[in-house]
């Protein structure tokens, strides 16, 4: 009897990826604490931190001004958003030559399917190697590969094979190796949750294994039910919906920025929000999505934050739109006695048509979509950047290491 051979999943992750694009630039950083993400006086956090940082407890999403304490002598550095988009990309060349199954998971790690290429590229670990050597000579980065049958097992395999590893776990060990691991090395399970777990007795990935299904899903539902499957190391739900490369369309888009110095100032405010405004409307259109409801985000300097929606008339992905009503969200709810800490907007409700075309704008709406799809085309090919809105422009700040930007390789926005 003839029995399918199990399938092969690869999960590639560039090391301290942000440090070593910048390496490249300097080679000075190299040895050296290095932590990315912005000036150690800043508000904002840590975008990435060199392994000679780690070792003074630094880590990415730290508040910088926390990393400064943990390591003085560390250098700081802002960061280079597009440099990375381009090495981004040269990564995702390479490992589209591997396989034609390539999912970037984030600027800087991807799952590779790459069941059935034993004849172009031998068994696995063989594989792993070559890959290995070509993402070296064509990037001059680092990166760890872990091997599994499930993407699950994948990238809990490519984090313990850091920095500059390869771990294959071998198919039928898959819960074996995941057994004596703490609950948290699970994708999606965090201090919450691993608190949660632990007030019942699980510490441990076997100790999660060797629980009822029935408990597990009495408690936290389908969650619990995802976490049984978790354990034994199966693709779960939860992160793991989809098969690798069916990128599915996002629940909501969002954007946030921290200003370094709270403000009042109702120009800045409106100005940054226009910006936040395009941001998302640019990765709208990249999923070629319109969004029905968006949302005012405030968070005042006594961390009071408040939420505020709004549903629009029609569904829209022009940033004009974003920008006209995000504006009269902020006038009616701002509280102007209070200086603002944060300011984002947030867009869900989402649909892939526009809707019926209003007869009655003049052709107001095609007009923009031109113009913004002309603008997006140049951002694609000089930087995000290139082209703001003059309402934006007042409120344009030094893009975030770790925002989550538009026009990452292998994301190429859908095709009507």
């Amino acid at each position: 009897m003839n029995h399918a051979a199990p399938r092969v999943i690869f999960h590639v992750d560039m090391d301290a990826f942000f440090v070593s694009v910048e390496e490249l630039y300097d080679p000075s950083l190299k040895g050296k604490p290095v932590v990315v993400g912005g000036k150690h006086d800043e508000r904002g956090v840590v975008s990435a931190a060199s392994y000679e940082a780690r070792k003074f407890g630094v880590h990415s999403a730290m508040p910088l001004r926390t990393a400064y304490k943990h390591c003085p002598q560390a250098i700081f550095v802002e960061g280079h958003p597009e440099r990375y988009r381009e090495y981004s990309g040269r990564v995702f060349e390479v490992l589209n030559s591997f396989s034609p199954v390539v999912e970037m998971a984030s600027i800087d790690e991807a799952y590779l399917d790459m069941t059935g290429t034993d004849r172009l590229h031998g068994p696995p670990l063989r594989a792993a190697h070559l890959l290995h050597e070509s993402m070296k000579k064509a990037t001059d980065l680092n990166c760890s590969i872990g091997i599994a049958t499930s993407r699950l097992v994948a990238k809990i395999a490519s984090d313990q094979a850091k920095r500059n590893g390869i771990l294959h776990v071998l198919p039928g060990v898959e819960a074996r190796y995941l057994a004596p691991l703490e609950v948290r090395k699970i994708p999606g399970v965090g201090k919450v949750m691993e608190k949660n777990l632990q007030s019942i007795g699980i510490r441990r990935i076997g100790d999660l294994a060797a629980l009822d299904e029935a408990v597990l899903s009495a408690r936290f539902g389908k969650w619990g039910l995802a976490l049984a499957g978790k354990s034994h190391g199966l693709d779960a739900g939860g992160w793991f919906d989809a098969e690798i490369g069916e990128r599915g369309d996002p629940k909501s888009i969002s954007h946030e920025h921290t200003f370094n110095e709270d403000t009042r100032d109702p120009e800045r405010l409106e100005a940054t929000l226009a910006h936040l405004a395009e941001k998302v409307a640019r990765r709208l259109r990249e999923h070629g999505l319109h969004t029905r409801t968006i949302q005012l985000k405030l968070r005042y300097s006594d961390f009071n934050t408040i939420t505020r929606a709004y549903s629009l008339p029609a569904p829209t992905q022009l940033d004009i739109d974003l920008i006209e009503h995000s504006r009269r969200l902020l006038r009616s709810n701002w509280d102007r006695s209070q200086a603002i800490r944060l300011i984002g907007i947030h867009a869900s409700g989402f649909e892939h048509d526009a809707g019926q075309l209003d007869l009655m704008d003049g052709g107001r709406n095609e007009r923009w979509r031109q113009a913004l799809e002309a603008a997006d085309k140049l951002r694609d090919r000089y930087g995000e950047s290139a082209v703001a809105l003059g309402s934006g422009l007042r409120g344009k700040y030094r893009e975030r290491v770790q925002d989550n930007p538009a026009a990452l390789p292998g994301k190429e926005p859908k095709k009507a």
